[in-house]
């Protein structure tokens, strides 16, 4: 029998009273009370007038409509200048930093800590039924005319009907959940010409500043001329930004879209565009939306990942806040970065429908006086499910109901929860390496650092959509190929770079290639050729620089690999097996890892 919202907050509230809350601890270690944030479900969605514009803001949900659980990482490591700073703070320390009480329902929300036991008490989060009525709740307190939905982008990809209806499932959720503007990146994941269709559909603006129409199929007659936002003169694929008047304030809000789309993903599928990060074109725009356009706030709806945006306030004047997303990172307080004119603040919001940011702008005399904001957490057991949203979304899964709710297997009732996100290796990839072993044969397994990915509590039935939920991009085919002991180092090289290279320009975010049946050793301060040492199958054998390995994987970015979905092999994989578990979980040995703020109860080795 499942509870009502004020029955569950009756029961949080007496079991918090009683100290029976999961971790939870009235001394509030490592914080204060008068600094701990430790709010009663009942006032967590309670939030204070202020100012004159109020911003909401989500990001990366990869098109998780119903609520899911979403373990956050305990690897989430920065290195050089970002080392020990936000995002790269996991559990206790995080809970610190940010003032969160241990035990608290924001310490659930906000890290991995006591997950399982936790998640069970808390319920699930995220939900676009849910969510609309947390943004009916504070548009509605805090004026329909001083209030904006910023999406900042991943939000058309990443489950089964998202796949299966080329995205537009999402697009006509979003315009139900009355989104304003938007910015992409697994957006263009699509084929360019349903891209276009679907931007067309939605009923916000969507705009990318960073994003052109390359020279060579400007000259051969760019096929899509009359979409709107497409500009022959400056070569603009996109509105670069968008005005909202909002009372006596003037709102720019610039998209900049995932600056590598075309390196970290299919670029076969989007041939007439190109992307980059462009600051000095961010820079040009920042100025005419100030001077032309007499705009009293600049925002900026990112895509970068957190590190990036952080460089790029630095860098480029004049935005008074960037909305960022891309990296996942959840961060309750935004990161005030100081540049030759001022300041800019630099917010993350998660993932998944985990959160919603919520800003509230005190703007006088064409200028930001002052701000604050609230990352809140979307509960599903806190917020009434919206009934229009609940409708549609319904209506919209029926076609593909008996296939996402194929029962495939348990997650192990002994096991930790199949999870995804961490820098070097989930439960979920691990299961999904050990069905591509199992299934072609194959001596050693990779598969794709994606960040997104719902988690499964141990006993927890495993179902076709969890399966979709984790592998469900236009690129799935699975592939068995010879590799040599050198061509593998170059893979892990290559990823390891891009994690952990000390400019974060040349970082494209997400996580190292998750790998099944051998382990390694990295240092991650180290230059790229010299991080990856010591590979090893899982008996022990070093790897050996010539020889040949069967190696199976998936996803590749080049060109399509002959075999079956990812998501078949997986569930032939369950199928057979019955308990998802985990036999050895792969994880390197990381050389500079240790007293980093960014790891914590990790299940390798550190040095």
């Amino acid at each position: 029998m499942s509870l009502s919202r004020r029955e569950f907050i009756q029961l949080m509230g007496i079991a918090a009273a009683a100290g029976l809350v999961p971790g939870c601890d009235k001394t509030t270690k490592g914080t204060t009370a008068s600094n701990a944030v430790g709010r009663k479900p009942e006032e967590l969605y309670n939030i204070a007038p202020f100012g004159n514009v109020s911003l909401m803001h989500f990001t990366d949900s990869h098109a998780q409509l119903q609520p899911i659980y979403f373990r956050e990482p305990n690897v989430n490591l920065g290195v050089a200048s970002m080392a020990n700073l936000a995002p790269h703070i996991v559990g206790d320390k995080f809970l610190k930093q940010f003032g969160v009480a241990p035990g608290s329902i924001e310490a659930h929300a906000f890290s991995y800590l006591n997950y399982n036991e936790a998640a069970k008490t808390f319920g699930k989060v995220g939900g676009f039924a849910h969510l609309r009525t947390l943004i009916k709740k504070l548009r509605a307190e805090h004026g329909p005319t001083k209030t904006l939905l910023l999406d900042g982008g991943d939000t058309w990809q990443g489950s089964g009907t998202a796949y299966w209806t080329r995205g537009k499932d999402m697009v006509n959720a979003c315009n139900l959940l009355g989104v304003d503007v938007m910015t992409g990146h697994w957006e263009f994941t699509y084929l360019d010409k349903e891209i276009i269709e679907n931007v067309k559909n939605f009923k916000g603006d969507f705009v990318a500043q960073n994003i052109f129409v390359n020279d060579e199929s400007l000259l051969m007659g760019y096929p899509f001329a009359d979409f709107a936002g497409f500009s022959e003169s400056s070569q603009r694929a996109f509105k670069p930004y968008s005005i909202k008047q909002m009372g006596d304030v003037r709102v720019a809000v610039i998209g900049q879209a995932f600056p590598y789309t075309p390196i970290a993903n299919p670029s076969r599928f989007i041939p007439h565009w190109t992307f980059g990060i462009r600051d000095q074109e961010m820079q040009r725009i920042v100025d005419e939306v100030r001077t032309k356009e007499k705009a009293d706030v600049v925002v900026v709806i990112s895509h970068n990942g957190m590190d990036v945006d952080l460089k790029m306030a630095e860098v480029v004047t004049g935005i008074d806040v960037i909305f960022g997303g891309h990296t996942h990172d959840g961060v309750p307080t935004p990161t005030k970065v100081k540049n030759a004119t001022g300041q800019t603040l630099v917010t993350n919001a998660g993932s998944n429908g985990k959160f919603l940011g919520f800003m509230q702008l005190d703007v006088r005399n064409g200028k930001v006086q002052d701000f604050r904001y609230r990352l809140l957490p979307v509960f599903s057991n806190l917020l009434e499910a919206d009934k229009e949203m609940t409708t549609y979304i319904d209506e919209m899964r029926k076609p593909y109901l008996a296939k996402l709710t194929e029962r495939l297997a348990i997650a192990d009732p002994e096991g930790d929860a199949l999870y995804r996100r961490g820098n070097f290796n989930g439960t979920f990839d691990q299961v999904i390496c050990d069905a591509l072993r199992v299934v072609n044969d194959a001596q050693i397994s990779l598969s794709p650092g994606f960040r997104w990915g719902t988690t499964i509590l141990p006993g927890q039935t495993v179902t076709m959509e969890h399966i979709m939920d984790q592998t469900a991009t236009t690129y799935p085919e699975t592939y068995a190929r010879d590799m040599t002991g050198d061509e593998i180092k170059i893979i892990l090289e290559d990823v390891a770079d891009n994690l952990f290279n000390t400019d974060p320009y040349k970082q494209q975010g997400g996580d190292m290639v998750r790998l099944g049946g051998m382990d390694y050793t990295i240092d991650v301060n180290a230059k790229i050729g010299a991080r990856i040492r010591d590979m090893r199958l899982d008996d022990g054998t070093p790897i050996d620089s010539k020889k040949k390995y069967k190696v199976a994987g998936w996803a590749t970015v080049g060109s399509q690999s002959p075999g079956e979905p990812i998501w078949d092999s997986v569930a032939k994989y369950l199928r057979d097996v019955k308990v998802a578990k985990i036999k050895k979980f792969n994880t390197p040995k990381i050389i500079g890892g240790a007293g980093n703020a960014g790891i914590a109860d990790y299940k390798g080795e550190l040095a």
